[in-house]
């Protein structure tokens, strides 16, 4: 690609295929201090050294789907594989996680809140392995700070199995959380409308990043930064996260879902993108600008 980063995506399997780590490679870190800035978390070490930077991905859910179903022009012979995932970045002593993918209660969740006539397009496979399960196995204390890179059901599912967690969201994501009333394109009130989630708004104070006009800097060195990419929700967001080995990858959530779409240019599925992308024109500028 001509800008030399990995494009890991919200929904599809095309995240193996860009080499991240698997989780048993985060290792044990401190929480977010309560009541500070997201920007920046931390400044530089005290040593002067830059923070070490990993990046995990967090599976908790896959399944084979027709590729006609969530790639334009995709085949109808072909199979792809769907994965409903959460990210975790460790920056030095600080852990944050970008999206959770299914939680615990996404049996109630979907039951409540999908419509009948979206389950057979929208669906997810069992068992499901939620992040919050996976940490507890590894003997991980959970992250205090969440970044959702939009509020779509299988990216918010696990907020109710990290309910201590400050949730970050744009200033637009916030809106259409407060105004929703569910479906299959919608947040969920299941999973978004708990009354003690601690909402956070995200701000964009910093300049032009990589091709994006404004951009947050999240620990002051350029290592994560989260760009608005609105689209598929007002309020979506992507984030670049350059590890420690200097590689680069932007998590787009579900501005894409699958890596054909780059390659043909040609986004979702038209049935899928009628159905889950808020404004069809603007997801469309935006896989041209990935």
């Amino acid at each position: 690609m001509k800008r030399r980063y990995l494009v890991a995506l919200g929904l599809a399997a095309a995240a193996v295929a860009v080499g991240m780590m698997p989780y048993s490679r985060v290792t044990s870190t401190s929480s977010f201090a309560s009541g500070t800035a997201l920007r920046p978390f931390a400044g530089a070490p005290a040593s002067g050294q830059p923070a070490p930077v990993s990046l995990a991905i967090v599976r908790t859910s896959a399944k084979p789907v027709n590729e006609a179903l969530v790639v334009a022009g995709g085949s109808l012979s072909r199979q792809v594989t769907v994965s409903m995932s959460g990210f975790v970045i460790r920056h030095g002593e600080h852990l944050l996680a970008f999206d959770l993918g299914l939680g615990s209660q996404i049996d109630r969740q979907y039951g409540a809140e999908m419509p009948m006539w979206a389950r057979p397009t929208f669906s997810y496979a069992r068992p499901v392995d939620p992040l919050a399960a996976q940490f507890a196995r590894a003997g991980q204390p959970l992250p205090e700070e969440v970044l959702l890179s939009h509020s779509h059901w299988d990216h918010g599912s696990g907020l109710e199995d990290i309910p201590k967690a400050r949730v970050w969201v744009s200033g637009p994501e916030l809106d259409l959380i407060r105004a929703s009333h569910g479906g299959a394109g919608q947040p969920w009130m299941s999973q978004v409308g708990r009354p003690d989630i601690r909402w956070e708004t995200l701000t964009f104070p910093d300049g032009p990043w990589m091709g994006f006009d404004r951009s947050l800097d999240v620990f002051g060195d350029k290592s994560v930064v989260v760009v608005p990419m609105p689209g598929h929700t007002p309020g979506s967001v992507g984030l670049f996260v350059t590890v420690s080995s200097g590689r680069r990858f932007l998590l787009v959530g579900d501005a894409l879902w699958n890596a054909g779409e780059l390659r043909e240019g040609q986004g979702k599925s038209s049935a899928a993108s009628m159905i889950v992308d808020g404004d069809r024109a603007q997801t469309a500028a935006m896989v041209r600008q990935l």
